[in-house]
């Protein structure tokens, strides 16, 4: 990258892009039958990512105080989208993992905004060349996300733990 001049406009448009990001995400919530916030929403997301976690790694993962996670975790778990289990060789260990609900849900969702997603970039196709894909797809691992293909691989492993 050349002067700080195109460091701040590249910082600029992926601040925009984040807001775009995260309406797609509220709208496609909003159209969702199931009352959840963005932050229960993210939960969701991580268990379906991660697999079954244990309330402390879930709220280290968002960032948020284990209070808060636990309290965000109930909530969830009232409305039916998440369930604890024990672990078989420890009891004190608690993990939560999605429900069938719970996973229908993220599949809603995530399915409506790939829709939106493949209409903006099918409005911008000019746009889309090999080395703006490569960037989005160095910048998303280096926030840590998992690729589209490991996502669904591993909910596909977690579904196959359960029975």
């Amino acid at each position: 990258m050349q002067p700080s001049t195109d460091r701040a406009a590249v910082v600029q448009a992926l601040i925009l892009a984040s807001r775009a990001f995260v309406g797609m995400t509220a709208r496609s919530l909003a159209a969702a039958e199931e009352e959840v916030t963005l932050p229960q929403f993210r939960t969701l997301v991580v268990l379906a990512v991660r697999g079954p976690q244990r309330g402390v790694d879930i709220a280290e993962e968002l960032r948020i105080n284990p209070s808060t996670g636990t309290r965000m975790l109930d909530r969830l778990a009232r409305k039916g989208l998440v369930r604890r289990t024990r672990s078989a060789s420890d009891r004190r260990v608690v993990r939560l993992r999605l429900t069938p609900a719970g996973q229908e849900l993220v599949d809603q969702v995530l399915t409506r905004r790939r829709e939106e997603l493949e209409r903006l970039v099918e409005a911008t196709a000019e746009l889309w060349r090999p080395e703006v894909t490569r960037a989005l797809t160095a910048f998303a691992e280096a926030a840590g996300e998992v690729s589209e293909r490991d996502w669904w691989l591993g909910w596909t492993e977690h579904q196959d733990d359960e029975g």
